[in-house]
């Protein structure tokens, strides 16, 4: 059983697609149609992630899809857990019981993985339990997993990447496109920062 993060799907958001065309290079994926991108999406999904394995979704599953949000999840194997996201609020409202697809929903959540502690939230923040300690990747045992930035290389993007060395982004643009393991996820950041590899 593996353990895996992802954020940020956008299932069904057509608006999305441009986005990622007009950031192509560091997005890496160019989609024709909305249709096109749940499909990538999803089959990229089933295929990384088997039945038993936790994943852990950090919010903005969807975004003004015009299918249920019902169809995807019923696609999406593994035991999944929502960290909502700004997006994740009105689709909600449409699924009765969300325990029917859900292992756990929350706005944030702390695990402990290996002998790491991790707070899971959809946005990036400041601090987190055990960030005034999380000086470098080699010594901390906390972490920050986050989604919500995509691939922007902002104000946000730098002073994360200048100032909190344990805090990554899960979100799937960064990240192949699929829900990854920590150590994925490590080596991932570390790449789009331009980190050196712990």
């Amino acid at each position: 059983m593996a353990i895996l993060f992802t954020s940020d799907l956008h299932l069904g958001h057509a608006n999305i697609i441009s986005t990622c065309g007009r950031n192509a290079e560091s997005c890496g994926k160019d989609f024709a149609s909305v249709d096109e991108m749940n499909t990538f999406l999803i089959d990229k999904w089933n295929q990384k992630v088997e039945k038993d394995d936790e994943v852990y979704i950090l919010g903005d599953l969807s975004f003004r899809s015009s299918q249920s949000v019902k169809t995807y999840l019923e696609q999406l194997k593994g035991r999944k857990h929502l960290i909502i996201g700004n997006h994740d609020f009105k689709w909600q409202k449409n699924i009765q019981n969300m325990n029917d697809y859900f292992e756990t929903v929350s706005n944030l959540e702390v695990i402990k993985l290996d002998k790491k502690l991790i707070t899971l939230c959809h946005y990036p923040l400041l601090e987190w339990n055990g960030s005034r300690r999380a000086k470098d990747q080699e010594t901390s045992i906390s972490w920050l997993i986050h989604g919500h930035i995509h691939n922007s290389r902002d104000d946000v993007f730098e002073y994360i990447r200048d100032h909190l060395p344990c805090a990554l982004n899960c979100g799937v643009d960064i990240n192949g496109f699929e829900p990854v393991t920590f150590e994925e996820l490590l080596a991932n950041n570390n790449k789009w920062y331009g980190r050196t590899e712990a």
